[in-house]
């Protein structure tokens, strides 16, 4: 195609829901269109990010991604296309506006991938309520309001609790829950304080969110590259959310269902590249709602390409210079097509982290709108494994679901019931005080099928602390005593079983004592001798055969075994 040079909106100055997700997506399409002989131009004011490092962009502009400051850039650039896909809702935003104001009309800048008017129809909510309902696919019962007096009177038709949604706006912003009209109230003030268009919708808090990462080309062939299932009930941001991928809830018809739903909404709004579709499950029956769509890379996008090793921002930008994913290579495999999508045999676990405490006066309360500043993303053979990987990961002095310092709640049934940021330290703590998988669901609405798992962790650990009396045993047994000890067959069997649902060595040195009898590293050693001793070891000789015969997915091998 002609094009020549093309300018990439970045995402701008960090923020809550807006950070390094982005720079992976900007970063990915820089090195697609430069693979494509295209000079690149990039605003963004963020110097610590790789897409403004020297050598990746061919110019970087330090810059607001404002209007205002955009319009001068391409005013000397002169650039042939312009990507607003990547840089999250501040480059979307920004492009709507050039375009509503005939800054790219006035200086030939084409829109790359995703038509201008595709982007307009997903953003603005009543546009997008209208648009799904030429095609029969249900949406949350809403309104679009403009003012305070509009919302009063949405809430009370539609009944409550109600949900306000902002028109245009990033990670829930202004978003929340309202079961009152002085709730309302609050909550439209503070709405309208970020936008100019409010959604009131009904409130449908207690059903499972869904996601779905679709890719689209310009000759209207569509895959679904991932779905993913957020651990919470809806209510909960999905970035405050554990999310789960694929999802492990969903049984096969509704897992086609939405599918089949999620391509036909992509095709009817002629998306180009990559977007998300979120839904609303009914968790006691087939009943759905679409919560929106992004026409855009998102947080979720950058979790399912490295979840499922497709490079969707890679491919995103292609497909927006007018590839079809017949055309591509999966750049991460090297030897499948863009075509295919990928099957996961493995669970990939999402956990989100909050700095909370850092602000005074803060409400560590969960909502619609995001407040968690990252996150990490844990893979393993089970979800139990990849739950406790990922609660390690986060940097807050978890070493898993079990074996944590236990923390001090006033009241654990409201702790349960009003998600906060320990949401997960008291599931822990409530089961092992003795409350059912039962009770927990009916206070938290969480999926009983993720409580069984989460009840199958706390249960191992119970096991484990019935060898306490290895820790007292081994000070003065000799070496041959030691070694018959450790390989008797239920011990063995069950330090097997904590390694294959993902205890560390140190969770196991917790469990039995022996860190209170050697001392936290020494008992560490001591587990782990005892594993290498009966042969419970990683999979690393089975992923070297693997390495050994296909050399060129050699780092995608180690990413998803390890």
């Amino acid at each position: 195609m002609s094009v020549k040079k093309v300018l990439l909106l970045g995402s701008g100055a960090l923020r809550i829901g807006q950070a390094g997700e982005f720079d992976y997506s900007g970063s990915q399409a820089i090195k697609a269109l430069k693979e494509e002989g295209i000079s690149t131009v990039l605003i963004n004011p963020n110097v610590a990010t790789v897409q403004t490092s020297q050598g990746v962009a061919d110019k970087v502009y330090f810059m607001p991604v404002q209007p205002e400051f955009v319009e001068r850039i391409i005013e000397k650039e002169r650039p042939d296309g312009v990507l607003l896909s990547f840089g999250g809702q501040t480059a979307l935003n920004c492009g709507v506006e050039l375009h509503r104001a005939g800054v790219f009309a006035r200086y030939g800048v084409r829109v790359l991938g995703t038509p201008i008017q595709a982007i307009i129809d997903t953003e603005d909510r009543d546009l997008f309520v209208r648009r799904l309902d030429e095609i029969d696919v249900k949406t949350i019962r809403s309104q679009a309001c403009s003012n305070v007096d509009e919302v009063r009177q949405a809430a009370v038709r539609l009944g409550y609790p109600v949900i306000l949604r902002v028109a245009f706006a990033l990670g829930g912003l202004g978003s929340g829950f309202c079961d009152d009209e002085d709730e309302l109230l609050a909550q439209a003030e503070e709405a309208f304080s970020f936008s100019s268009q409010v959604l009131v919708e009904k409130s449908l808090r207690g059903w499972k969110e869904i996601e779905y990462e679709v890719v689209r080309d310009c000759h209207d062939n569509c895959i679904t590259v991932c779905n993913m299932e957020n651990f919470d009930p809806l209510g909960i941001h999905t970035g405050e959310s554990i999310v789960v991928a694929p999802s492990q809830t969903l049984s096969n018809t509704e897992y086609h269902m939405l599918r089949s739903l999620a391509i036909r909404i992509v095709r009817h709004l002629g998306i180009v590249g990559e977007c998300n579709v979120q839904y609303a499950l009914n968790p006691d029956s087939e009943d759905y709602r679409v919560i929106e769509v992004n026409a855009r890379l998102s947080r979720s996008s950058a979790l399912a390409s490295k979840a499922t090793g497709y490079p969707l921002a890679f491919v995103a930008a292609k497909l927006s210079l007018g590839y079809g994913l017949f055309d591509l290579k999966n750049s991460v495999t090297q030897c499948t097509s863009a075509f295919f999508e990928p099957a996961l045999d493995y669970v990939v676990c999402k956990v989100p982290r909050w700095d909370l405490s850092k602000f005074q006066g803060v409400s560590h309360r969960l909502g619609s709108s995001m407040k968690s500043v990252g996150e990490v993303m844990a893979i393993g053979r089970t979800f139990e494994e990849a739950m406790q990987k990922g609660l390690r990961m986060i940097g807050q002095g978890l070493h898993g679901f079990v074996e944590n310092k236990p923390l001090s709640f006033a009241d654990i049934a409201d702790e349960l019931a009003n998600a906060t940021d320990n949401r997960v330290v008291a599931i822990a703590q409530a089961m092992q005080m003795g409350y059912s998988v039962e009770q927990i669901h009916s206070l938290t609405k969480i999926d009983k099928w993720f409580l069984y798992k989460l009840r199958h962790i706390v249960d191992i650990d119970q096991h484990m602390k019935e060898f306490r009396y290895l820790s007292d045993l081994i000070v003065d047994m000799d070496s041959s005593e030691f070694a018959e000890l450790i390989e008797e067959p239920c011990f063995a069997d069950l330090l097997r079983e904590a390694k294959v649902y993902g205890f560390s060595d140190s969770q196991i040195a917790s469990a039995i004592g022996l860190d209170a009898t050697l001392g936290r590293e020494e008992a560490v050693l001591k587990v782990r001798k005892w594993r290498k001793d009966l042969g419970i070891l990683p999979v690393v000789n089975q992923i070297d055969t693997l390495a050994a015969e296909y050399p060129a997915q050699t780092n995608y091998l180690y990413m998803t075994y390890l």
